[in-house]
């Protein structure tokens, strides 16, 4: 038996998983805080590039400004960013300069972990993000082993991922990333061991999606076999396609004997404040999810599922969505098996629709498909079916891809944006459009109190106000009156 850290992803990827990463303003973040910083939480997954963009694009609110404002509320519990590696907010390739820009303004914003991904599992790109990261600041670098199902991501694949980990001066730990939930328990016993045995000491964490209900069974193979803290959520964002429930992995870890030393009052605290949340803002609530075989085939998530068929419904094909699927399992294998985790479920299923509804296989290609040929996100763990790159590169639009220029300097696009911008707000600039920014920048400052309770009051207060028919407002709640009497 042992003790076992947990590590929170509500504010994160609970929010993506479970509420399309909009659920969660400032406010709302700030309000919990520091019960958050009293849990005992290992580290909160707190920010992506993906996130920081819909704080501008959706809240208009500075994802710098949240960062530090939330580092300053939760001094003892460190605050983490996942991303990977040559890439901020947009998917376009940026260079190493512009990178390192990147993570030094991170780490002065409070961010200090950092989980590194490389969706491709190319360790020498994981390698220099990490390097990177470390010369800018990052106190705390993580690996991510990211899983997947095929005949090429074997226990033998990731123990030499693990070695590498071990050898990497700049990695301090890793994690099992599982981000479709596919990890059964009977695979952790082989998987965790093969990777343990080659980190060299260096701890391990689990991360895994409950997406077919496996998830929190495989947390206690994992802590059994010597996994040192698991992923959780809390509340209406745990479960569903997120991650398990930090109160039940907690409570069922201590039943199984080992020792969680985390202040369950706070635990509780927090995982009603997100129920109440929830529920005042009409939010779903994460379910246990039933088990479903397929999803170990397909690997296709439940939201890219749903575009396909709303896809083929839209040029009245509906009738066809099995047959996509079905092309979704051949097109993965002959890309090389590319983990099912954005961008390429979008890039897969798209070429999977586009082969089952055109004339011919691969007639029509996405640019983004030219570009993963190409390298852009990386080297497939698997050769590229040789007949499929020839046919994907033998067109003209692949010929104009690769005649583009390489991704500007630092100076260049310094230059092009506006050589006076503070760093922040030139970051954003440079990878997103120029009116989001604009809006942020002038909207008045978000708030920084936030009461669910409150919520369905001040909603009737502004449909009141909005009626301005000079007529009194009375409305009977459940252990309240509101009356409203023009002056």
């Amino acid at each position: 038996m042992a003790d076992i850290e947990l590590v929170d992803v509500s504010l994160r990827d609970g929010n993506q998983s479970n509420w399309s990463a909009t659920g969660l303003d400032t406010a709302q973040i700030l309000q919990i805080a520091p019960v958050l910083d009293r849990v005992g939480f290992r580290a909160l997954d707190f920010v992506s590039s993906t996130a920081m963009g819909v704080s501008v694009r959706t809240f208009r609110e500075d994802p710098w400004r949240k960062n530090r404002a939330a580092h300053a509320l939760m001094p003892h519990t460190p605050l983490q960013l996942i991303g990977t590696g040559f890439r901020f907010i947009s998917w376009e390739t940026q260079s190493a300069e512009f990178m390192r820009l990147v993570y030094r303004r991170l780490v002065a914003s409070g961010v200090t972990r950092f989980a590194v991904l490389d969706p491709m599992l190319d360790f020498e790109a994981m390698r220099t993000t990490a390097r990177i990261i470390r010369e800018e600041g990052g106190t705390e670098i993580v690996a991510a082993l990211t899983y997947t199902v095929s005949a090429v991501h074997d226990d033998a694949c990731y123990a030499r991922l693990a070695a590498d980990v071990a050898a990497c001066s700049d990695m301090d730990r890793a994690y099992i990333k599982d981000p479709a939930g596919l990890l059964t328990p009977d695979r952790a016993r082989s998987l965790i061991p093969a990777v343990l045995g080659r980190l060299g000491g260096k701890p391990l964490e689990m991360h895994s999606h409950c997406t077919i209900g496996l998830a929190p069974y495989s947390y206690m193979v994992a802590a059994e076999l010597g996994v040192s803290a698991l992923q959780v959520a809390l509340g209406p964002l745990a479960n569903g396609s997120s991650l398990p429930s930090a109160v039940q992995v907690a409570a069922n870890l201590r039943e199984h004997g080992h020792r969680v030393d985390i202040d369950d009052h706070a635990l509780n605290a927090a995982a009603d404040y997100f129920s109440r949340l929830a529920k005042a803002e009409g939010l779903p609530i994460g379910r246990p999810r039933d088990y479903d075989a397929s999803f170990l085939r397909h690997q296709v998530a439940g939201g890219v599922m749903t575009t396909t068929r709303r896809q083929l419904e839209e040029v009245k094909l509906g009738h066809r969505f099995d047959d996509v699927m079905a092309e979704v399992d051949r097109v993965r294998v002959e890309l090389g098996y590319p983990i099912m985790v954005t961008p390429f479920p979008q890039i897969v299923c798209t070429q999977a629709l586009f082969n089952v509804i055109g004339r011919e296989r691969y007639e029509k290609v996405p640019d983004q498909l030219i570009r993963y040929v190409l390298g852009t996100f990386g080297r497939p763990i698997a050769p590229v079916d040789a007949e499929v790159k020839d046919r994907i590169l033998a067109g003209p639009r692949a010929r104009e891809i690769m005649a583009e220029p390489p991704p500007p300097s630092l100076a260049e696009l310094r230059r092009k944006i506006g050589p006076n911008l503070s760093d922040d707000e030139f970051l954003l600039r440079a990878t997103m459009p120029a009116d989001q920014v604009d809006a942020m920048i002038g909207a008045p400052p978000p708030a920084t109190r936030y009461n669910p309770d409150l919520v369905p009051l001040m909603r009737l207060v502004k449909e009141a106000v909005a009626r301005g028919d000079g007529k009194p407002f009375r409305h009977r709640g459940e252990d309240f009156t509101l009356e409203l009497t023009p002056s």
